[in-house]
């Protein structure tokens, strides 16, 4: 099960690199003009397509946290958050793209979320066995 979700992780952030990738380069693609047609679609494809990211390595670590303070923070939700700020800040400074708070607003919405779908699925699983 765990080579599964190592094996979705991986090609979702090669999905992911892709689609940066052709934004940064000023490429177009038919998600560029989904996203474009749906009211928000940008917003909406950064809550899922990083929230996605943050459930999937999140599997692929096999919920495995560490702690900060009173709180736990899983590995995979730390990484994700990480190249999130990365990317969404190295914008400002790619000729082609622009810097957005509210597109990392929505990133930070996702990964949350998602976060709390791999807490609710990881104390499912631990409750089964």
């Amino acid at each position: 099960m765990n080579k599964l979700a190592v094996g979705l992780a991986l090609g979702f952030s090669t999905f992911i690199l892709w689609v940066i990738y052709l934004a940064n380069t000023g490429g177009s693609s038919v998600f560029f003009d989904i996203t474009s047609m749906i009211p928000y679609g940008d917003k909406l494809g950064h809550f899922c397509l990083f929230g996605t990211l943050t459930f999937l390595f999140n599997l692929a670590s096999r919920c495995k946290s560490f702690p900060i303070g009173q709180f736990r923070v899983y590995y995979g939700t730390a990484v994700v958050t990480v190249f999130v700020l990365a990317e969404e800040i190295s914008q400002a400074f790619i000729p082609s793209r622009t810097f957005d708070i509210m597109d990392l607003s929505a990133d930070a919405l996702g990964i949350l979320s998602f976060t709390y779908v791999t807490y609710l699925s990881c104390c499912w699983k631990h409750n089964l066995t």
